[in-house]
């Protein structure tokens, strides 16, 4: 999404921030983590659109980081439950910084099934990643994909691949046509969602291209996915 940043207090009842992700230099790699149960089946790990930059921290004694309004970050409450969980941290191309988060997350949840997830310009990092995280997760899921996922050939990948777009799509950066081009050239798996609200910039949250009004639907499409 290309949301503008903003701080906001954390209102998610289970949130966690979790700094025992390390780079190897011993810098921390914060997340949010949101759990149903104590040994969750899958943990999905979200990237947001816009910079991606959610920055977790505490302030006050308070949680706090951007794009609380973001497609992901708002529809973690249907994806937590007894068997899933969910990583949200920055959108990041670095090879070093996801690797940080997933030994993390495997010392955490050692038999669960790990899944990366981002939306509009958090999936140019999803697509990018495609090949480092090929067999180091269980799968990559791509939702209001950027325009070059047109030419991302899942099928090189050992991991599995989903793309979510929203047929309706209006923004130019998004378009319906490329997410179906790369189903139709490559075979990657496509779920397609219709209805929901749209309204304000056409490239943000609350239009066709954050699935506004649908998120539920979405996100249940999508964990019905996973569970294959």
């Amino acid at each position: 999404m290309l949301l503008a940043l903003a701080s906001v207090q954390c209102c998610f009842a289970a949130e966690e921030l979790v700094s025992t992700a390390r780079y190897a230099n011993g810098e921390a790699v914060p997340y949010i983590l949101n759990t149903g149960n104590g040994t969750p089946k899958f943990v999905v790990i979200l990237f947001p659109g816009g910079t991606g930059v959610m920055d977790p921290r505490m302030e006050n004694g308070r949680l706090v980081y951007g794009y609380s309004g973001n497609f992901l970050i708002r529809s973690r409450r249907h994806i937590v439950d007894d068997e899933f969980a969910t990583v949200a941290t920055n959108s990041s191309r670095s090879e070093e910084r996801i690797q940080a988060v997933l030994d993390d997350i495997k010392r955490r949840f050692p038999e669960a099934r790990i899944y990366l997830m981002g939306t509009s310009a958090g999936t140019d990092p999803t697509r990018s990643l495609a090949g480092y995280l090929s067999g180091r997760v269980a799968g990559v899921i791509h939702t209001s994909s950027m325009n070059a996922i047109r030419s991302l050939d899942a099928k090189k990948y050992a991991s599995r691949h989903l793309i979510v777009h929203h047929r309706n799509d209006p923004c130019p950066y998004t378009l319906y046509s490329s997410a179906l081009a790369s189903h139709e050239t490559y075979g990657t798996e496509l779920i397609t969602m219709e209805g929901g609200i749209s309204t304000g910039d056409r490239c943000e949250a609350l239009s066709y291209h954050g699935f506004n009004g649908i998120e539920r639907e979405t996100i249940d499409a999508i964990k019905k996915w996973i569970r294959q």
